[in-house]
């Protein structure tokens, strides 16, 4: 059975929500405090998807997301926050989040979301387990990447958003796909997340912006990342 921690302070959002999901037929653990949250993931207990949101009373939601992927948790993240500002929720993924949903909320909305992680997470197991091209080698099965054999440290959404695009390398990769595919089928924002997370991925592959010749752009498509050979 599909294992949910859900970590709101609100009652009045955590008691309703909670029994939403239940009937949807999770397994719902519940936390109020960052530091319980830790605590449920330390447990060893296998944790499917995790909904954090981003006012606790004790950690930002930010700093939880921070230490559970440092923890090792490679599920799913799914932040709530209630801070409309797109800059937010972009540090939220670069913290290690996976999406994002603005308070107030449409259930039907968070749960197609959480569907559409989930998913996504079972893909990427069933997915090849390792690429080398042009330079750069994926381990995807332990979620590490590797320029001309140094590892890179990468957030969440950079290493995603990195294998997507080497698994379809010589190809392009339309910005759709790439939102679809990183972000979720259910993504309703803008781009510009897409495009900070490009420049990131640029920056520590060692691209030049100007020349790239790893990950480049095309025009009004998408991005194409290059295999090195001239193809």
């Amino acid at each position: 059975m599909t294992r949910l921690l859900l970590v709101e302070d609100d009652s009045a959002i955590a008691e309703p929500l909670s029994r939403a999901l239940d009937r949807e037929g999770y397994t719902v653990s519940r936390a109020s405090r960052g530091m319980d949250a830790l605590g449920i993931a330390a447990a060893g207990d296998p944790i499917d998807l995790v909904i954090l949101d981003l006012g606790l009373p004790d950690l930002d939601g930010l700093e939880v997301a921070r230490r559970l992927r440092k923890g090792g948790l490679e599920s799913p993240i799914l932040i709530l926050t209630a801070r409309a500002d797109e800059v937010d929720a972009v540090v939220g993924l670069d913290a290690g989040a996976d999406d994002y949903v603005t308070k107030p909320f449409r259930l039907g909305e968070l749960q197609a979301r959480i569907r559409a992680l989930l998913r996504r997470a079972q893909t990427v197991e069933e997915s090849t387990s390792a690429f080398d091209v042009n330079g750069v080698s994926l381990d995807v099965s332990a979620r590490r990447a590797y320029v001309d054999g140094e590892e890179l440290s990468l957030s969440a959404k950079e290493y995603d958003l990195l294998t997507v695009l080497v698994r379809e390398a010589g190809s392009v990769v339309t910005r759709d796909d790439l939102m679809r595919e990183v972000w979720g089928a259910e993504w309703w924002g803008s781009t510009k997340t897409l495009d900070m997370h490009i420049s990131w991925l640029r920056r520590k592959l060692g691209d030049d912006a100007t020349n790239p010749r790893r990950i480049t752009t095309v025009r009004g498509v998408g991005f194409r990342f290059e295999t090195g050979d001239g193809s």
